[in-house]
Formats: C-alpha cells, sequence, structure tokens
C-alpha cells in the first residue's frame, strides 16, 4: 500500500513530537525511519515531495572506494544499511552489487589510486588495482587508453528516484508521520534549547530537530543567526536509451562516468563538473572554497547573474512570513546541455557499446558543499536539540543512511554508530 504524504485538514500535523526531521532527502527519510524503528514519534516535514531534489537526481553509486577516509567507516555502515534496508522493501529498488571501478589513464593517476588504497588498508575491503589487460577484458576491449583502474567489487549501487521514496514509505509503515507541501519556518526555544518548530500549517513541539534540508540549510540557519559555509553547485546528468552490456560494475573516468540502470540504458554524467551561481554567500565563504575552486577550475564554471537574488540568496524572514522554502517547493535547474553533449560523446568514444545509445533525459540538481566535501553531522552547540546532517558534498545517496542513523542517534541521546568529530559543526569556528 502506497501512503499518501500530503497535509489535509483530514491529516493535520500533530501538536508535539519527539523529533522533527526537516528534509525529504536520503538523509532525512532514513533519519525519520530509524527514529520510528526505534519508537520515537519522529514527524518529518518536507516543502514539497519527497526527493524531489538532489536525493533522487544523483548517479545512483553507494561506493567504499576512493572516499575520504573520515567518512569511510560511515560509508561501511551505510552498505550494511542499504542492504538490510532493500531486504525489507517490497518494492525493486535496483540495488545490485556489481562493483566500483575508476578506470586510469596514465599512471600518475593509477598511483594516485594506489595512494589512496594504501591510506585505507586497515579498513580491510575489498579494493584492489587492476591491470590494463583486466580493464580491457572488463570493458570488452582490445586494446585501450587505460593502464589500470581501481576496483572495489563489493561496492553497490540503486536507482534514487524509486530508493528514497520507498524509504519514506518503509519509514512512515514503521511509524514516522510525514508530511510533503509542508515547509518549516523556523525554530522556537525555551529555556535556552529547541522547543518547537513553526511551520506554514502551525507549530509542532518537540525535543530535537534534524536538520536535514540539502541545499537549504544554510539559508534557514543563517535566518536563524547560525552560520554555515555551506554553498551549491549545480550538476548534470542523463540517462540514455538501452544499450549493450558494459560491465555490471559502475564505472569512472575522466571524460565521463557511468552506471548500467535496470531498464538496460546508462546514467552517464562527469564527475566534478558543475556550475556555481555566485550568491553573497560565496562572498562570505570565497577563502574556504578556494582551494576546491583552484582544484577545479578547468571543469567548473562560475556564473554571476540571476541566481544573486534568488531563493538561496540573502533573505531574513519572520515565523509567520511566507519563506523562500514556500516560494520555491522544487529546485529543477535546468541541465547543461552543452556539457552533457560533451560527456556523451567522450563517453561513446570510452565505451563503444554506447555507440548507438541516445540521451532520453536529463537533468539538473543542487548539490550542498562544504569546504572540507566531508558532511555536517552533529548538534549545534549554541542551540542544543538541533542536529545538522547537511553538507553532504555530492556523496549523499550511498552515505545517506548512515548520515540519517547518526543524526538519529545523536538526537535520541543514543551512542553514535561512527566517532562523529570529523563531521561537527564547530570545526569551521577554528
Amino acid at each position: 500500500m502506497t501512503l499518501d504524504f500530503a497535509h489535509t485538514a483530514e491529516r493535520p500535523l500533530p501538536k508535539r513530537a519527539g523529533v522533527v526531521v526537516i528534509g525529504g532527502g536520503v538523509a532525512g527519510v532514513t533519519a525519520a525511519l530509524t527514529l520510528a524503528d526505534w519508537g520515537v514519534p519522529v514527524v518529518l516535514c518536507e516543502k514539497g515531495r519527497i526527493a524531489g531534489e538532489q536525493s533522487s537526481r544523483n548517479w545512483g553509486w553507494i561506493r567504499k572506494q576512493g572516499r575520504d577516509l573520515r567518512e569511510l567507516p560511515l560509508m561501511i555502515e551505510s552498505q550494511k544499511l542499504w542492504r538490510q534496508i532493500d531486504a525489507r522493501l517490497e518494492t525493486d529498488i535496483g540495488l545490485r552489487e556489481g562493483g566500483s571501478t575508476y578506470l586510469a589513464e596514465s599512471e600518475a593517476e593509477l598511483a594516485r589510486h594506489a595512494a589512496w588504497l594504501e591510506q585505507a588498508k586497515d579498513f580491510q575491503i575489498d579494493t584492489r588495482l587492476m591491470t590494463g589487460a583486466e580493464v580491457d577484458a572488463m570493458l570488452g576491449r582490445n586494446g585501450g587508453p587505460f593502464v589500470g583502474a581501481l576496483h572495489t567489487p563489493s561496492d553497490i549501487y540503486a536507482e534514487p528516484s524509486r530508493a528514497v521514496p520507498a524509504v519514506a514509505q518503509l519509514a512512515a509503515a514503521a511509524g514516522a508521520e510525514i508530511f510533503e507541501g509542508t515547509a518549516v519556518r523556523s525554530i522556537e526555544t525555551a529555556g535556552g534549547r529547541v522547543a518547537q518548530v513553526v511551520t506554514e500549517h502551525g507549530a509542532i513541539a518537540c525535543d530535537a530537530v534534524v536538520l536535514a534540508g540539502g541545499v537549504w540549510s544554510r539559508p534557514f540557519l543563517e535566518n536563524l543567526g547560525l552560520p554555515l559555509p555551506q554553498l551549491a553547485v549545480q550538476s548534470s546528468a542523463q540517462r540514455t536509451s538501452a544499450a549493450p552490456l558494459i560491465s555490471n560494475s559502475t564505472l569512472g573516468a575522466n571524460g565521463a562516468s557511468v552506471r548500467r540502470r535496470v531498464d538496460g540504458g546508462y546514467t552517464v554524467a562527469r564527475s566534478g563538473a558543475a556550475r556555481f551561481d555566485i550568491i553573497p554567500a560565496a562572498f562570505r565563504h570565497f577563502l574556504a572554497f578556494t582551494p576546491i575552486l583552484k582544484d577545479r577550475w578547468h571543469i567548473m564554471k562560475l556564473r554571476l547573474g540571476s541566481a544573486f537574488f534568488g531563493p538561496l540568496g540573502s533573505h531574513r524572514w519572520q515565523a509567520d512570513e511566507v519563506t523562500p522554502f514556500e516560494a520555491l517547493r522544487v529546485f529543477d535547474p535546468a541541465p547543461d546541455h552543452q556539457l552533457l553533449d560533451r560527456v556523451m560523446r567522450s563517453a561513446r568514444t570510452i565505451f563503444p557499446q554506447l555507440a548507438e545509445a541516445q540521451p532520453v533525459e536529463r537533468w539538473g540538481g543542487m548539490i550542498d558543499v562544504m569546504p572540507d566535501e566531508i558532511p555536517v553531522i552533529g548538534e549545534v552547540g549554541k542551540l542544543p536539540g538541533l542536529v545538522l546532517a547537511t553538507g553532504l558534498s555530492g556523496h549523499g545517496f550511498g552515505l545517506g543512511p548512515g548520515v540519517g542513523q547518526l543524526a538519529a542517534q545523536l538526537a535520541s541521546g543514543r551512542d553514535p554508530v561512527v566517532d562523529p568529530h570529523a563531521f561537527r559543526y564547530e570545526r569551521f569556528a577554528q
């Protein structure tokens, strides 16, 4: 049975909850599922629709390979959680264990993969280096541009547009109350800590709040007087018509990365290629993001335009006023067709099996990025009871269940599954 998440007169908001989760992306719905499984009264408020933004627009990779070592323990836990969630679902979310493979076109690139593998050896994962001959065999080529690869057989992937709504249905069946079209406008305090959230449909008293708002987390916090050096970059991706099987593994290369889809086509995109719209927050946090911009200047576009005054710009509001979250329910940016045309040409060159494949859908998405490219997960010291789960920096789909579980643990006073120190909000104040 599919549950309806609409707020109606017949389905009003509850007056109280143990925890209110703000945001219906992968981190928010898995936090709600975790809390509901523990019997904690939990309400999830989503301004638009479940998985309406980046949680359904990403590539679907769930990988340990290549992770920042600070994220790796949480990623290992997340893969376990994805498997457990999949086992509970009646819906096929396309979860497959095909592995992940980073293809190397030069010895220098292969050496960087080898260096990561050496650093990650204490985690005892099954990643290994492949030779050029092994790569050719995997890709069905007789010679090619690749000198080797980094390969993790146990890595998995899924269909994001199926997976996150299915998790929300599971959370609701477990007891979570989920409301779409319900923007949270503000948080009110009593005795120096969280006391209630104010939504467009009324207030909900609560003991704790999990803010999992993606790119919207920064303006929400700024309105509370809490700074967050999180910026948004726009990514673009596409899916193709059905094409012959290249490999069951996800495949990453400099020109194009591909993932086999359950419909027989491929999701095709390019790692790191994005557009950054300059907004007021960019000036406040420019120095913090300088290393990212320097590293990716050749594949990242900077643009100054109407976005400067857009929904992620500088806005302030009162709890009884309409917010940017209500003005724009779902952020649906146009894809970069020029970029995707180039990526598709590269994909056909790298993977001859895609020679006849045609793009059948393209989309844009907004990624919440932190200066160190790892999430913020933890309580805000200046506002006890508020737990952040944001800044997933393009790693959110795979990492989401671990982020949601950790945020739920911190919000409910349970022992954390991993040490949350690396993800603390206060690291940016130092």
